[in-house]
């Protein structure tokens, strides 16, 4: 089973970096951290079920789908770091 996400390594470590990056965004934007923690915790099983589930059909696309994945979380993580830094 882990030799079939090996393609998708890269995404899955830093999806879940922006994933924290995005919670931190949450928190100085003002939101609910209780909240923003059990979105969180939906979003990430949810996200692990497609995954899970998906895995087999994606692999002839994981390169396409690392890429796509990577522009995204590089261009949320800047965004979330500019907007941090314009509220302090």
């Amino acid at each position: 089973m882990i030799e079939e996400c090996i393609p998708f390594l890269g995404l899955i470590i830093f999806g879940n970096i922006e994933n924290l990056v995005l919670a931190s965004h949450g928190v100085v934007k003002g939101a609910d951290p209780k909240k923003l923690g059990i979105l969180s915790i939906i979003c990430v099983i949810f996200w692990f079920l497609i995954g899970t589930l998906g895995t087999n059909y994606a692999m002839a696309y994981a390169s396409v789908i690392e890429l796509v994945g990577a522009i995204a979380i590089i261009i949320l993580g800047l965004q979330s770091m500019i907007n941090a830094f314009r509220y302090q």
